[in-house]
C-alpha cells in the first residue's frame, strides 16, 4: 500500500490537470462555445473570437474576467458579447485597469472616492490585512468617458515623445488610450453599435437595394431617380464606411472560391452587397445574434449561431477544427494548472527532507511529472496551432525554458530520489510559467513572424537549442542555490539516502569520495555537486551549439555571420561562462562551494541574456524598455548576489550542514567529505 500512494497522488494530479477540459465551459441557455469557437482574422492569423475576448480583456485589465456592477464575475466571451451587441450594459464593466495616482486624478478619481466598502466585518478585516483589495483599481467606460478629449490630448503629447524619454504619468495615458480604443474597435467590428436594432436596419437595407442601386445609377447618369431610395443608399454607405474604418476584426470569412488569407471585415462584406446584390451571410448572422443577445432570446441566438457553424464547417472547415480545439485550449488553462502543481511539487519536495521521506518524494516525483505532461500538452497544441517550432517569441521561450529544466529534473530525480530534481523543477516550472503569465498581458501570444525570422528550419534548430542552453544553465544555477541555502541552515548536506529514502548519518571517513562505487553511498551534498557539473556541461555544449547556428543563420539572412546583436552577444556570453566554470573546476581553482557561487551568478547571466538584452532598445531582438520586467529583474540579480555572498563570505565550517565534522587537515580548509564543501 505504501508503494501504491504516490501512483494514487499521480492519479489526482492528471485529474487536476485534466479537468480543465470539461471545468471551463461556461453554463448557459445560450449556445456561448458555439459563438466561442468561431474564428476572425486578426493581426495576421485567424483565430476563435474567445482568444480575441480573453487577450482584450488581459491587455485592458491584466486578468480575463471583468466584475459586473452587481459584483458578478462575467467570463470573457459574456463580456465580448456584451460590449459587441449591449455596449451600454458593456460600459458599465469594470474593464480598465488604472494604477498612476496622476491618471486617476486625470479623471476624476481621489484616494476616497475609489475606496471599496464592504459589507461586512471580516471582509474589511481581509482588506486591512491585503488578502482582498482596498480601493478600485479598474474602472468602467461610463466613468473614463467625460474625460475622453483630454486623454486623447495627453495621448498624442506622450507620442511625440520618445519612448525611453516618457514619464510613468505618460506610459500610463497611452496604455489607457490604447485599451479605448481596442474597446471601440471591438464594438464596430460586427454590427454597427448606435444603430438601435442593427438586424432590421440590414433587412430593410436588402429589400431597397435593388431599387437603390437603379436610383444611384440613375442619379449619376443625371436621369430621373427616387431620392429618398438613393439617399438611403448613401446612408448606407457612410455607415458600412464607418463600420470598416472603426472595426478591428476581419469576421466575414472568404467568398467561394476566394484565396482563405482574403478575411473581411463586416463593413466591407456589407460594402460589396452593392456588387452581389445581396446580403453577406457573416454580416446577417451576427446581426441576427446581436439582435438575440440584446433583447434576450436564446433560442434565436442558438439557431443563428447554429446555422452559421455549419456554414462555415462547409467553407472554412479546417480553420473551425482549429478554432474549436484553440477554444478547447484556452478554457482547459493547462499552463495555469500545471503552475498550481509546480508549486505543490516544491513544498512537498521540501517537506519530504524532514517527514516520510519515501511518500512525500516519490508523490513529488509524480505530480512533477504530471505538470510536466500538462505542460507538454500545452506547449504541442501550440505548436499545432502556429504550425510552427516550440520558441517563436519571448512568452514561447518561457515556456519552454520552464519545460526543458522540469524534463531535467525528472532525470535527476529519477536517478538519484532524493527530491533534489523535484524541489528544483518545481522552482523552476512555477516561475517560468509566472513569467509567461505576464508576459501574456501584452496580448496574444501566437503572434505571427516577424520576416527575417520567419524560418521554421532556423526556428527549430538554432532557438530550441539556444533556449535548451538557458534552461539547463538556470537548472545549474537552481540547484546551486539548494545547495547553499541547505548546507548553511540544515545539516541536510552531510547526509544520505538509503534505497527506501530513509536519512542516515554521513558515511566514514574516505567513503563517498571515490568512483562509482562510493556514490552508492554518496552525501547529498557530493550528490548536488555532480548534478550541478553535469549540467553545467550540457549547459556549454548546447549554448555554444546554438550561438554558432545563430551566427549562421545571420549570415544567411543579412549576410553578416555576427552582426554584434546584443543577444547573440549575450548567448555569447552564457557560453564564455559556462566554460570559465568548467575550467575553474578542472584546474582545481574551485570545489565544490566556489562551484556553486560560479552557478548561481549563471542564473544572473542568463537572466540578463534572457531579459536585459531585450530592453536596451536595439538590436533584431529589442522589444522595447519594459519598466515591471526591469524592476524584476533587478530584484532577481540584487537575489541572486545576496546567495552568492552567503556562500562565499560564510566560512564553510560555519555551515550547518558541516559544522561538527572535523576538517581533514590543516592544509585543506574544508570539511570532509571534501567534494560536498570544499570552497574555492
Amino acid at each position: 500500500m505504501k508503494k501504491l500512494l504516490p501512483w494514487l497522488v499521480f492519479a489526482a494530479g492528471l485529474v487536476f490537470v485534466g479537468a480543465g477540459l470539461f471545468t471551463g465551459r461556461e453554463r448557459s441557455a445560450y449556445l456561448l462555445d458555439e459563438f466561442a469557437h468561431l474564428p476572425v482574422l486578426l493581426n495576421g492569423r485567424i483565430k476563435p473570437v474567445d482568444t480575441v475576448a480573453r487577450t482584450s480583456l488581459l491587455s485592458m485589465q491584466d486578468r480575463q474576467r471583468v466584475m459586473s456592477p452587481e459584483g458578478r464575475e462575467i467570463a470573457p466571451i459574456e463580456w465580448l458579447l456584451d460590449v459587441a451587441f449591449n455596449g451600454e450594459k458593456a460600459d458599465g464593466y469594470r474593464t480598465f485597469k488604472i494604477d498612476n495616482p496622476d491618471l486617476l486624478s486625470l479623471i476624476g478619481k481621489t484616494e476616497d472616492n475609489i475606496k471599496i466598502e464592504y459589507d461586512s466585518t471580516a471582509k474589511r478585516v481581509m482588506a486591512v490585512l491585503g488578502f482582498l483589495p482596498s480601493r478600485y483599481r479598474r474602472f468602467t467606460y461610463t466613468e473614463i468617458s467625460p474625460y475622453l478629449a483630454e486623454l486623447e490630448r495627453q495621448a498624442q503629447l506622450a507620442q511625440s515623445v520618445e519612448n525611453a524619454q516618457r514619464s510613468g504619468f505618460q506610459k500610463a495615458v497611452l496604455s489607457l488610450y490604447n485599451s479605448l480604443i481596442t474597446y471601440q474597435q471591438l464594438k464596430y467590428s460586427f454590427v454597427l453599435p448606435e444603430s438601435p436594432d442593427f438586424l432590421a436596419e440590414l433587412h430593410g437595407f436588402v429589400s431597397a437595394l435593388p431599387k437603390g442601386i437603379e436610383a444611384v445609377r440613375a442619379k449619376q447618369a443625371g436621369q430621373p431617380h427616387d431620392e429618398a431610395v438613393a439617399q438611403q443608399m448613401v446612408d448606407a454607405v457612410r455607415r458600412f464606411e464607418t463600420m470598416s474604418r472603426f472595426g478591428s476584426l476581419l469576421a466575414a470569412p472568404p467568398l467561394p472560391g476566394a484565396p482563405v488569407t482574403q478575411w473581411r471585415k463586416i463593413g466591407d462584406a456589407l460594402l460589396d452587397s452593392f456588387k452581389t446584390g445581396e446580403l453577406n451571410v457573416a454580416a446577417n448572422t451576427y446581426a441576427t445574434l446581436g439582435h438575440a443577445w440584446r433583447t434576450g432570446n436564446p433560442e434565436q441566438f442558438n439557431q443563428a449561431v447554429t446555422r452559421y457553424r455549419d456554414h462555415l464547417l462547409g467553407s472554412v472547415g479546417e480553420r473551425m477544427d482549429k478554432s474549436n480545439a484553440e477554444l478547447r485550449f484556452n478554457q482547459a488553462e493547462p499552463f495555469y494548472r500545471s503552475m498550481i502543481l509546480f508549486l505543490v511539487v516544491f513544498l512537498v519536495g521540501i517537506a519530504s527532507w524532514f517527514r516520510a521521506p519515501y511518500f512525500l518524494s516519490r508523490s513529488a516525483f509524480f505530480l512533477l511529472l504530471a505538470a510536466f505532461i500538462a505542460t507538454t500538452a500545452g506547449i504541442a497544441t501550440r505548436m499545432w496551432l502556429e504550425g510552427r517550432p516550440p520558441v517563436t517569441n519571448l512568452y514561447s521561450s518561457a515556456l519552454f525554458i520552464g519545460w526543458a529544466a522540469v524534463a531535467l529534473c525528472l532525470i535527476l530525480e529519477a536517478i538519484y530520489k532524493n527530491a533534489v530534481g523535484a524541489v528544483a523543477g518545481g522552482a523552476i516550472g512555477f516561475c517560468t510559467l509566472l513569467i509567461a503569465h505576464h508576459l501574456s498581458f501584452g496580448g496574444d501570444t501566437m503572434e505571427m513572424m516577424r520576416a527575417v525570422l520567419d524560418s521554421n528550419f532556423w526556428l527549430a534548430t538554432h532557438v530550441v537549442v539556444i533556449t535548451l542552453g538557458y534552461a539547463s544553465t538556470f537548472l545549474a544555477g537552481f540547484l546551486a542555490i539548494i545547495y547553499i541555502l541547505l548546507g548553511t541552515m540544515t545539516r541536510w548536506l552531510s547526509k544520505q539516502f538509503d534505497r527506501n529514502l530513509s536519512m542516515q548519518a554521513a558515511p566514514a571517513a574516505g567513503a563517498g569520495a571515490g568512483g562509482p562505487a562510493a556514490r552508492k553511498g554518496e552525501t547529498n551534498g557530493e550528490a548536488i555537486n555532480r548534478m550541478v557539473y553535469g549540467i553545467i556541461c550540457f549547459a556549454t555544449l548546447f549554448s555554444l551549439i546554438g550561438t554558432i547556428l545563430g551566427g549562421i543563420w545571420a549570415d544567411q539572412s543579412w549576410g553578416r555571420f555576427w552582426g554584434w546583436d546584443p543577444k547573440e552577444n549575450g548567448a555569447m556570453i552564457i557560453v564564455i561562462w559556462n566554460a570559465l566554470i568548467l575550467h575553474a573546476r578542472w584546474g582545481g581553482m574551485v570545489k565544490a562551494r566556489g562551484l556553486m557561487n560560479l552557478a548561481v551568478f549563471g542564473n544572473v547571466v542568463t537572466a540578463w541574456s534572457w531579459f536585459g538584452t531585450n530592453m536596451l532598445g536595439i538590436g533584431l531582438h529589442s522589444y522595447g524598455f519594459m519598466e515591471a520586467a526591469f524592476k524584476w529583474l533587478v530584484a532577481f540579480v540584487v537575489c541572486q548576489i545576496a546567495i552568492i555572498l552567503l556562500g562565499a563570505l560564510l566560512p564553510t565550517e560555519k555551515w550547518k550542514s558541516f559544522r561538527s565534522i572535523a576538517p581533514r587537515g590543516p592544509s585543506s580548509g574544508s570539511p570532509r567529505p571534501q567534494t560536498a564543501g570544499s570552497a574555492s
